[in-house]
C-alpha cells in the first residue's frame, strides 16, 4: 500500500459519514462565546498582543469540530484557553452548562476527568523515564483510583489502542512515532473524558501512520461518544475526521460549516488559499491546484 493510498485526502472511510452531526441548537457540550485573549506587554517597549478576537465556537456531544488555520492564526491559543492555560480577557467558556472561563486550580483538576488533551509531538509529550504503565496510571492515581483498578483500566486502554499487554512494561523510546501517539491517546482516554482537545495530533507523523491514527480516533469516538476539538493546518486531514469545521485567520473565525463543504468548496478567500496550498498525491491534480493557487495570489 502506498502513501497515496493512505493519505486522508483520498476520501472518507467508506463506512463512516463524518458530516451527519450538525450544529444543533441547545445541544452544545462546549460553548465558547465572544472569547478574547490578550497577552499584556511587559514595559513600554512591548505592546500588548491581541491573540483571539471575539471567537465563538460550539461542540456537541460525540461531535468532532475541526479548527483550521496556518501557524500563528490563534488556533492553539484557543485550545490552551479552553484548558485554562491561556489568559481569557473577555467572553465565556461553558462546558456542559457550567461556566469554566476562570475556573481555579481545584476546579480545573476536577475538570480533567471530562476534558483532556493530545499534543502534537509524541516524542516530547511522554516522559521518557516512565514506563507506559506508569504513564497511563498517573492520571488514574491522581484521581484516587486504586492500584488494582488502575491495572485493570490500563489493560483496557492498551487493548483499545491496539497494543499488547506487555507494552505496559516498556518505555516510550521503544516505540515508533505512531505507537507513541497511540499511548498519548490512551493517556487522554484514561479518565473517560467527554471532550479531547487534539492539538495537531498527526502532523509529526508520516502519511500512512496519520491515516491509522485518524481511524483510531474515529473508532474510539464511535465506541465512547467522546467529542473532539481537532486543531490542524491540513484541510485534507480535517475533511477526513471532522463533522464541522471552523477556519481561523489572525485570531478570528472567518468561516464555519459542514466539514465536507468547507474543506471542498469554501467561500472565504483565506480558506480557498488554504485549500489550494494543500498538496495532492496525484501530480496532475497537484499541478492544476498550483495554477489555481497562483491565480488567487
Amino acid at each position: 500500500m502506498t502513501d497515496a493510498d493512505n493519505h486522508p485526502d483520498s476520501g472518507n472511510r467508506p463506512d463512516t459519514d463524518r458530516t451527519e452531526t450538525g450544529d444543533r441548537p441547545g445541544a452544545a457540550l462546549l460553548d465558547v462565546r465572544d472569547l478574547n485573549v490578550v497577552y499584556r506587554g511587559s514595559g513600554w517597549r512591548r505592546p500588548s498582543f491581541h491573540a483571539l478576537h471575539d471567537v465563538s465556537i460550539r461542540i456537541g456531544a460525540g461531535e468532532t469540530v475541526g479548527l483550521v488555520g496556518e501557524s500563528g492564526s490563534g488556533k492553539t491559543t484557543l485550545g490552551r484557553a479552553l484548558l485554562g492555560l491561556a489568559p481569557v480577557s473577555s467572553g465565556s467558556v461553558t462546558f456542559d452548562g457550567t461556566d469554566i472561563t476562570r475556573a481555579g486550580r481545584r476546579a480545573r483538576r476536577a475538570l480533567s476527568r471530562d476534558i483532556q488533551v493530545v499534543f502534537q509531538d509524541p516524542y516530547s509529550s511522554l516522559n521518557p523515564a516512565m514506563s507506559v504503565e506508569s504513564i497511563l496510571a498517573e492520571p488514574l492515581r491522581a484521581q484516587g483510583t486504586s492500584r488494582a483498578e488502575a491495572s485493570v483500566r490500563i489493560g483496557e486502554l492498551l487493548r483499545q489502542i491496539g497494543l499488547t499487554a506487555d507494552a505496559g512494561r516498556r518505555y516510550p523510546r521503544e516505540f515508533s512515532g505512531g505507537q507513541r501517539q497511540r499511548i498519548a491517546i490512551a493517556r487522554a482516554l484514561a479518565l473517560e473524558p467527554r471532550l479531547i482537545v487534539c492539538d495537531e495530533p498527526v502532523s509529526a507523523l508520516d502519511l500512512s501512520t496519520q491515516a491509522r491514527i485518524l481511524d483510531l480516533l474515529i473508532d474510539i469516538q464511535q465506541q465512547t461518544g467522546v467529542a473532539y476539538l481537532f486543531i490542524s493546518h491540513d484541510l485534507s486531514v480535517v475533511r477526513y475526521i471532522c463533522h464541522r469545521v471552523a477556519v481561523m485567520f489572525k485570531g478570528r473565525i472567518v468561516e464555519t460549516g459542514d466539514g465536507a463543504a468547507v474543506t471542498s468548496d469554501p467561500h472565504h478567500p483565506y480558506t480557498r488559499r488554504l485549500l489550494m496550498a494543500s498538496p495532492l498525491p496525484d501530480p496532475v491534480r497537484q499541478a492544476e491546484r498550483r495554477r489555481r493557487y497562483a491565480a488567487l495570489a
